[in-house]
C-alpha cells in the first residue's frame, strides 16, 4: 500500500491504523490489556506484513468500552461479554423494527 492509499482511506472506520502502541497510549491502557481482549475473542487486530497488530478506530471504540467496564470493577472477560451481548441486543432491535416498518407498510389498517 503507497501512501497515496492510506491517505484515501483516512476516514474508513475499519482501516487498520494504530499500532498496539499508539493504540494503548490513545486508550490510557496498556498493550497487556489489548492483548486479553484479543484473546477473549472481543477484537481481532489486523496484522501488518511484519506481524505487529494494527487497529482501527471502530476497534479502539469497543477496546474503549471494555476498558470502560474494567475501570468500573468488571473482569475482562465478562467485560468482552457484556460488549458481545449489547452488540446482539442492538442488533435485535434494528431488525425488529425492520420487521415492524415491512408490516406496517404491508397493513396499513393495522397501525396501533
Amino acid at each position: 500500500m503507497t501512501a497515496d492509499d492510506s491517505f484515501g482511506r483516512i476516514d474508513d472506520e475499519d482501516y487498520p491504523a494504530y499500532t498496539m502502541g499508539r493504540a494503548a497510549e490513545l486508550l490510557g491502557t496498556t498493550q497487556g490489556f489489548l492483548r486479553a481482549i484479543g484473546e477473549a475473542r472481543l477484537i481481532t487486530p489486523l496484522r501488518s506484513e511484519g506481524g505487529h497488530r494494527r487497529y482501527s478506530r471502530y476497534q479502539l471504540r469497543i477496546a474503549a468500552r471494555a476498558r470502560e467496564l474494567v475501570d468500573h470493577g468488571t473482569s475482562v472477560e465478562a467485560a468482552c461479554r457484556i460488549i458481545v451481548l449489547e452488540d446482539q441486543l442492538e442488533e435485535a432491535k434494528r431488525i425488529n423494527a425492520e420487521y415492524r416498518r415491512a408490516a406496517e407498510s404491508a397493513n396499513p389498517t393495522t397501525r396501533a
